[in-house]
């Protein structure tokens, strides 16, 4: 008789991606013990919710967007430029599922106080994987949401806030982060998108080489005032509104769509900015600076959907290890194969247990409960949760493309798209050298060496429990942190990539009892 290997079908052998998951539960079970008994009652029935979901309707949804990737329609059939992204059903389901749940929404409700971003923090990491990278256009709404929260006008605040806030998806929007020019990404002092001012309007006239959430109904971009220095000192940060009320584009053509190693349901485009309106937010100049808190949110975004992806490809080699049988067991009896696995679950661990530390740190700064060192180690701890996540989910997914063998390597398994989609996480929101050299300008500017060194001193120094679960690793990472931490920061950039993985890897031991402890 012929042998058909069976697939992993996660909504038959794991149901629930939340009552499955050991880490969330034990984030589940520290918010049970901080929040009111009703308001957790009502997060944990929205996360059982969301676990089945992600299993089956939204998986679902997922695969059709995949299926059905997005179209640029530039002309009409008369000629008439139009510039038309169409996208599949299951994208503008995905989308419509993201705002009733209040994948935003819930983290400026703040209804759970400080834990908002936490109990935020859970709901995208169960719909990022099952979501076809909507998650991308979230995360740049959140950013935009937090910028106009600090930096607009009451009036800006009114109309914009309501829609990227909105549960209802008919009201909801999306927000694009424009950024990236021909001239490069990460260096926006050469940004050449110019803003000229016509009578009490500003107009903004340039190209933009790489644009996410390119549907979104709004987006925010920094540009340079006629006039305005040159270098990053002279940006400004902008807002527009994409689409007038037919829904047309307002002096904005897209020149394409860009063809991406992976996240392919997700339409990245360049675009041509031709004199389309915008307004200033808080005023002109200091566009960097103010831009920051829009990337903070971001990254903290890439940290939790590079670390749902790791647990998806994980679940995915889990149930595939009890299906599949070798050498008359099956791959889970044996030895090596079950060291690799809990080797991968311990990597996803640490990523797991930083992104959701900071997730409770951002919600303390954002009500006000933070301390100074708090902030501060936010600061610091950002760029450095970004870039590990990153790195490690591409180190993960490729040891579980390597699991599946041969079945890894071929297309219509699914298998290879968590490898292609896995390289967007160390790109996007800056790359592992940028993270390095931002954590060297917080050291720098921001004092935050000291504040990190103290935080490490407390939880692993002499006679804690830290310093008792040390291995030979990692008090060698602990003596290079510590002498570099404790030196000149004009002088760390050269070891600023080492200094930054090897700090990931001590605050992930600093951190594992987080949410156990009272």
């Amino acid at each position: 008789m012929d042998f058909y290997q069976s697939a992993p079908n996660l909504a038959e052998h794991l149901q629930n991606a939340f009552t499955q998951d050991r880490r969330l539960v034990g984030v589940a079970e520290g918010l049970r013990r901080r929040l009111d008994a009703r308001v957790f009652q009502d997060v944990e029935s929205q996360w059982q919710r969301c676990g089945r979901l992600a299993f089956t309707e939204w998986l679902r949804w997922s695969e059709l967007a995949e299926s059905e990737l997005p179209r640029h329609i530039a002309f009409d059939a008369w000629g008439k430029r139009v510039d038309e992204i169409r996208m599949s059903r299951g994208w503008s389901e995905l989308e419509a599922v993201a705002a009733q749940e209040g994948i935003v929404a819930t983290a400026y409700e703040r209804k759970q106080g400080e834990y908002s971003r936490v109990v935020q923090g859970g709901l995208l990491y169960l719909f990022h994987a099952s979501s076809a990278f909507v998650s991308c256009p979230l995360a740049m709404t959140d950013g935009a949401a937090r910028a106009l929260e600090l930096y607009a006008n009451d009036d800006q605040k009114r109309r914009w806030l309501s829609h990227l806030l909105s549960r209802d998806p008919a009201k909801f929007w999306t927000s694009g982060q424009w950024m990236t020019e021909r001239a490069g990404g990460s260096d926006v002092s050469g940004t050449s998108t110019l803003a000229k001012r016509v009578g009490n309007e500003w107009r903004l006239e340039g190209v933009k080489w790489f644009t996410s959430a390119t549907t979104s109904q709004m987006s925010l971009l920094l540009a340079r005032p006629e006039g305005a220095e040159s270098g990053s000192r002279g940006l400004s940060l902008f807002a527009l509104e994409l689409r007038d009320a037919n829904a047309k584009l307002r002096n904005i053509e897209v020149l394409r769509l860009k063809d991406k190693l992976g996240t392919k349901a997700l339409p990245t485009a360049e675009l041509r900015l031709m004199g389309a309106p915008a307004e200033l937010l808080g005023g002109e100049g200091q566009g960097v600076k103010k831009i920051s808190a829009l990337l903070n949110i971001t990254r903290y975004y890439n940290s939790v959907c590079a670390t749902a992806h790791m647990r998806r490809a994980l679940d995915l080699a889990q149930v595939y290890s009890d299906l599949r049988q070798a050498f008359g067991r099956k791959l889970r009896e044996h030895p090596l194969h079950a060291s690799t696995l809990a080797r991968l679950e311990a990597e996803f661990e640490k990523c797991f247990d930083l992104t959701f530390f900071i997730a409770h740190l951002l919600g303390r700064d954002e009500v006000g409960l933070a301390s100074e060192d708090e902030r501060v180690l936010l600061r610091a701890m950002t760029p450095i949760v970004k870039a590990y996540t990153a790195k490690r989910c591409m180190e993960v997914v490729s040891e579980v493309v390597e699991i599946f063998g041969g079945a890894g390597y071929v297309e219509d398994t699914g298998i290879p798209k968590l490898l292609r989609d896995a390289q967007v996480f160390s790109i996007w929101e800056g790359t592992t050298n940028v993270l390095a050299l931002d954590l060297v300008r917080a050291f720098a500017k921001e004092g935050a060496g000291p504040v990190l060194l103290k935080f490490l001193e407390a939880k692993l120094g002499p006679g804690t429990t830290g310093a008792q679960q040390m291995t030979a690793a990692t008090r060698a990472q602990w003596d290079f942190c510590r002498q570099l931490l404790a030196g000149d920061a004009s002088k760390l950039e050269p070891q600023a990539r080492e200094l930054l993985m090897s700090s990931a890897e001590l605050l992930a031991l600093a951190i594992r009892d987080h949410w156990s402890s009272n």
